[in-house]
């Protein structure tokens, strides 16, 4: 079992951003929704700085970034576009400490991992900085300080919490795989040496000083088996987007004590079914691996599919609701 398989983490959350730009009200929402494992919202309506990739770039320690017509882009020094993404972020945190007075139990927090990261980020010529292995280092070296800092500072103000660490990855496969487009968009940059990837992913989890660590991808072909490699304690993904081949990798990564955070609710308005059918390619899986069914609600966190950005507030609330009503359904009737 990993070592972080008997960490109590909560039947079911959230994956992280939310619609809207109240950061009190979306706390307010998480918090009322998710009683056993709150996350930390994002709210990238807000503009830039508050979107993924902007958010974490005001994490980073001595790499500043600023918006340019193409994207965020590395500078040399902090300006208006650093100053609003730290500001926000203060404002969300306040958030957080307001509606967690007493609070203890895990606690999730989210950034864009290294790979998704410097895919997003461009260097001073336009091109990303997974282009230059030097950029890469460099990056996952200010964002594992920039998160530890962070993780002291939630931990500072809501001193009850087990905090969870999440890193969002969803252009990890494309990293991989060599499809992140070049500047002009009529290449792509080298695939990145998977050993590369997997120490990088293994060095920034590392300092969360031994609390679970999780890494989300809603992208396909999610390289489970790397990522367990890596020691992540959970894996959260779509789990619409799972195939047969994907089967091995998850029973490999269950039996190890890997955490399933399976996106299971869609991420944007639909029409939600009852839970027990929203749950049941759940069960359907664990019948295919062979697997016993009373380590389900041991083994999966039940999440929507992706962040909310895309959704409507009242869709966000009932898509929580109906999360929390999936994951007792798995709990109550795991066969």
């Amino acid at each position: 079992m990993s070592e972080n398989s008997q960490f109590r983490f909560g039947p079911a959350t959230g994956v992280g951003s939310m619609p809207g730009g109240d950061a009190r009200e979306a706390v307010k929402t998480v918090t009322g929704s998710f009683e056993d494992f709150p996350f930390l919202p994002e709210l990238p309506a807000r503009g830039p700085g508050a979107d993924m990739i902007g958010r974490t770039a005001g994490m980073l320690v001595e790499l500043y970034a600023r918006v340019e017509p193409s994207g965020w882009r590395l500078g040399d020094r902090p300006g208006r576009d650093t100053r609003r993404a730290r500001s926000w972020l203060g404002e969300d945190l306040d958030a957080l400490e307001e509606f967690t007075q007493g609070y203890q139990g895990p606690l999730k927090v989210q950034a864009v991992g290294p790979w998704t990261l410097a895919a997003g980020l461009e260097l001073k010529n336009g091109e990303a900085a997974v282009s230059d292995p030097g950029a890469c280092r460099d990056l996952a070296a200010s964002l594992a300080e920039g998160l530890r800092l962070h993780l002291a500072e939630v931990a500072r103000r809501v001193p009850g919490a087990q905090l969870v660490l999440q890193l969002d990855e969803p252009s990890l496969t494309a990293v991989l795989r060599g499809r992140v487009r070049t500047a002009s968009g009529y290449r792509t940059h080298r695939a990145v040496d998977r050993q590369l990837v997997e120490s990088a992913l293994r060095d920034v989890a590392g300092v969360h000083d031994g609390g679970p660590v999780v890494v989300h991808s809603c992208a396909p072909d999610v390289p489970f088996a790397l990522l367990r490699r890596a020691g992540v304690a959970g894996i959260s993904f779509d789990f619409s987007l799972l195939t047969e081949r994907d089967d091995e990798a998850i029973g490999e990564a269950v039996e190890a004590g890997t955490r399933l955070f399976a996106g299971v609710v869609p991420g944007t308005d639909a029409p939600l079914s009852d839970p027990a059918g929203s749950v049941m390619g759940v069960r359907t899986l664990w019948r295919r691996l062979g697997l016993r069914p009373g380590l389900l609600p041991e083994a999966v966190t039940v999440t929507p599919a992706c962040g909310l950005a895309g959704a409507t507030p009242g869709y966000a609330r009932a898509a929580y609701a109906h999360c929390v009503r999936a994951a007792r359904s798995l709990a109550d009737n795991p066969e």
